[in-house]
């Protein structure tokens, strides 16, 4: 059976799926071609799939199914954990990961020829380095599988000159593909984190036209019975960001984007170290050790390093290493912190001397 979509013809199974055909090389023009149809749709960029595809059902479970080799199973665990709140905040759906049993969408890396690939221009096989990073299924399959041989980070999408390929961000890339995977295709707005240049425009948290979208498609709805009882408590002016997240439509605030959150910047005391590139550097957050000792958070340039980046930075506890080149160039901040209240920071500013800079 076909089914038209658009102007083409495809397979009726094909139809719940959308790609993510993120190539660097066209990036710049992906951008430029929404940008010239958002012209026309200024107040509504987003789309949902036109088979309205979506879960009838809100408890949406997660499967890993293979891993990246590039990330430790629990920081791919963390990752996927961190993207799909991106969701979880904005809508009335939530999301746990299951182990041993069948789930509602299944994740994992493959190579090339991998599953049901090349049956349709919507489904491709995986292209390799620096190429296509990841397609997904739309509901009610759901499935999602990332190219095994990409570089994965957490952390920030950047170009290695060493390696000569792209580190592409995990959290970022799994959340626009979560979009697909709930039922939305692409926006038109650059600020959208279901733009298909998401990469390129550097977009990592859902915007206010991913929020629309969502919500078109799931509706907006309270997550707890308490929401009546602390509206009534004042709580959607003083705990605005909470009533956001848990309580929207008590509050009136569905049609409002989440807010961002906002990072603490770096203390002002901030110590130089100026390095050979390759060397590597190592910190520690605290000089003691308490019997029972705080939290430590790490940041760069005022973003959360969430795990370690293999032949870039080791992340363990209080202590951080990273090899001094130019992408790791930066402030490195390190908070300690007990239920909620900062109790010391220290900063770090990295820079390689001038004779060891290449320049591309």
């Amino acid at each position: 059976m076909l089914l038209r979509v658009g102007a083409l013809w495809w397979p009726a199974d094909e139809v719940p799926m959308m790609t993510l055909a993120l190539l660097q090389v066209f990036g710049a023009a992906a951008s430029a071609n929404a940008s010239a149809s958002a012209s026309h749709h200024v107040n509504k960029r987003y789309a949902i799939n036109p088979l309205g595809h979506k879960w009838t059902h809100t408890n949406i479970t997660y499967r890993l199914e293979s891993f990246p080799d590039t990330l430790s199973a629990d920081a791919t665990r963390e990752a996927f954990r961190l993207a799909f709140s991106k969701w979880s905040d904005v809508s009335p759906l939530g999301f746990t990961e299951v182990r041993r049993r069948q789930a509602d969408i299944t994740i994992g890396f493959y190579a090339w020829n991998h599953s049901d690939c090349g049956s349709s221009p919507l489904h491709p096989c995986f292209d390799g380095v620096n190429g296509e990073l990841a397609h997904a299924f739309l509901p009610p399959r759901g499935d999602i599988h990332f190219d095994k041989h990409e570089f994965w980070i957490v952390g920030r999408s950047r170009f290695s000159w060493r390696r000569g390929v792209w580190l592409n961000d995990l959290v970022q890339v799994a959340a626009h593909e979560i979009g697909h995977a709930l039922g939305l295709w692409h926006s038109a707005d650059p600020r959208a984190l279901m733009h298909p240049n998401a990469t390129g425009t550097g977009q990592r948290d859902v915007g206010r036209d991913d929020v629309r979208a969502i919500r078109a498609l799931y509706g907006c709805a309270d997550k707890k019975r308490a929401c009546q009882r602390w509206a009534a408590a004042g709580l959607c002016e003083r705990r605005k960001r909470l009533m956001k997240k848990t309580c929207p439509r008590r509050c009136r605030l569905c049609s409002e984007p989440p807010e961002a959150v906002a990072t603490p910047p770096p203390p002002a005391n901030v110590k130089v170290k100026v390095v050979p590139r390759g060397k590597v550097v190592g910190f520690r957050c605290g000089t003691k050790n308490p019997p029972s000792p705080p939290k430590v958070s790490w940041y760069k340039d005022g973003e959360r390093i969430a795990a370690s980046v293999p032949g870039h930075i080791a992340l363990k506890g209080r202590d951080l290493r990273i090899v001094a080149n130019e992408f790791n160039e930066g402030v490195y901040t390190c908070r300690l912190h007990r239920r909620g209240r900062a109790l010391a920071a220290n900063s770090w500013s990295v820079r390689l001397r001038n004779a060891d800079r290449r320049h591309s």
